[in-house]
């Protein structure tokens, strides 16, 4: 095999650790930095939701690695949103047409460590605990410190930033060059709370339906629960983060927060025994979405994952894009021919408007999750999307499932959605009433107005 040239990775979390393989099963001589230890001599050190969302985007990843055996042994599959209402009720929303469409809930420490293992096994280099302080583009050099202030210089000749919306690597590069960076709060927060598993052994132990990725929507806010392998749901509250009741400024502890969640979630409330603990020992996180103009400085450094491209978690695809970016990427610094500048802005060129695409689907898809999952016209436009897409498969397909279960990209599944939704609500014209819509009509509407879909 070709010996490619060094590459310098900044940050051994989830797309670090990723990309470092598949740059390492090509050829390249990969060293990795990450400033936090070795999660896996000593513990993973979260911060961030404990579990996550798998798709095809990412199992496509994670099978170019040959790792998604690996991963879907230890994940729970999610058919569909089980939506909880204020009375008790609860209704399963296929993401899908059948099990062959859902998604994975995967608990982000274990990805990291088997990651991180199938790395080094393909010949990275890794070094743990050694933070990033400061580059010389120029020089094409790099400095790092480790816990104990001990500093070091290292090779910088290619460096790609993988070490997320904190990103050092991009602070070094904006004071280098302006990269038009723009983060847009969002002006609602979240807590983490956790349902234990019931006594018992197997199934049993789940409290909920464990292949259901759980929402109870209250309009303007929301909790989700997402099942973990031994029988426990993370519990997420979402809320604004200022403002009147209720927020996390108006509920600072439980004691304020617990007749809230009696009066919203009375059905989520008794099965959270250590609500207080939860509540007052858990830190309210920030949710912003972050833009850059400019991914890269020439061929010197690159930024990747959220890092470049940080998004609000309410499409479960931050982690998917992510490892959908590290194939468009090393593929392209394994083609033929190619100097690092070249693939650095081919890389942006490519990936950019489907990074801003799912960007704003994403904090679309908080409003539906929050609101729309119980409006009776958003559920009679999906009602007649599912009997289109029965009866014209070639020509409509839902906007979750493209962006979910296929590899068309973000970009063309956000304007053909739009395109969709809007022939969707003229067919019903303000009906609630999948059924009372003329379907025949419905499909040669389809089939006049929009083209067939991309094949795959």
């Amino acid at each position: 095999m070709t010996q490619q040239p060094p590459i310098t990775l900044i940050g051994g979390g989830l797309v670090g650790a990723l990309l470092g393989m598949l740059l390492a099963r090509r050829g390249f001589r990969v060293e990795l930095f990450e400033k936090r230890p070795d999660p896996r001599t000593a513990g993973f050190m979260g911060g961030r939701s404990i579990n996550l969302a798998l798709a095809e985007r990412g199992l496509h990843a994670l099978r170019q690695a040959e790792l998604a055996d690996d991963v879907l042994a230890h994940a729970v599959m999610m058919r569909g949103r089980m939506v909880h209402a204020r009375d008790g009720g609860a209704d399963l929303q296929r993401y899908g047409v059948d099990d062959s469409e859902v998604i994975w809930s995967v608990s982000r420490g274990a990805l990291n460590v088997l990651l991180l293992d199938a790395a080094e096994a393909a010949g990275v280099s890794m070094h743990f605990g050694q933070a990033l302080t400061d580059v010389d583009f120029e020089a094409r050099r790099m400095r790092v410190v480790d816990a104990d202030g001990h500093a070091r210089e290292h090779d910088a000749s290619i460096l790609i930033g993988a070490d997320g919306a904190g990103s050092t690597l991009r602070a070094a590069m904006e004071v280098r060059q302006p990269l038009g960076i723009r983060v847009e709060p969002l002006g609602h927060g979240y807590k983490e709370l956790e349902i234990p598993p019931a006594a018992g052994d197997g199934r049993a132990r789940f409290t909920l339906e464990p292949n259901a990725l759980h929402i109870w929507p209250r309009g303007g806010y929301m909790c989700i629960a997402l099942p973990n392998t031994e029988g426990s749901f993370t519990v997420t509250l979402f809320l604004p983060a200022q403002g009147a009741h209720p927020s996390f400024a108006g509920m600072p502890d439980a004691a304020a927060a617990m007749p809230f969640f009696r009066d919203d979630f009375p059905d989520l409330l008794p099965l959270i025994p250590r609500f207080a603990e939860d509540y007052d020992g858990h830190p309210v996180g920030t949710l912003s979405t972050l833009y850059l103009d400019h991914w890269h400085l020439d061929g010197r450094a690159l930024l990747i994952g959220d890092a470049a491209h940080a998004i609000v978690p309410f499409h479960g695809q931050g982690m998917n894009c992510g490892f959908e970016d590290t194939v468009v990427l090393a593929d392209l610094l394994a083609g033929n021919g190619r100097d690092s500048a070249d693939a650095f802005a081919e890389f942006q060129r490519i990936r950019q408007p489907n990074a801003d695409a799912i960007a704003e689907m994403a904090l679309e898809n908080y409003v539906e999750m929050r609101d729309s999952v119980a409006d009776p016209h958003y559920l009679a436009r999906r009602q007649l999307g599912s009997l289109l897409a029965a009866r014209i498969p070639e020509h409509y397909m839902a906007r979750y499932r493209m962006v979910t279960f296929t590899h068309l990209p973000y970009a063309y599944a956000l304007e053909r959605g739009r395109q969709q939704d809007a022939l969707l609500r003229r067919l019903l014209d303000g009906s609630t009433d999948a059924h009372a819509v003329d379907l025949d009509a419905a499909v040669a509407a389809f089939r006049s107005e929009l083209p067939t879909l991309p094949r795959g």
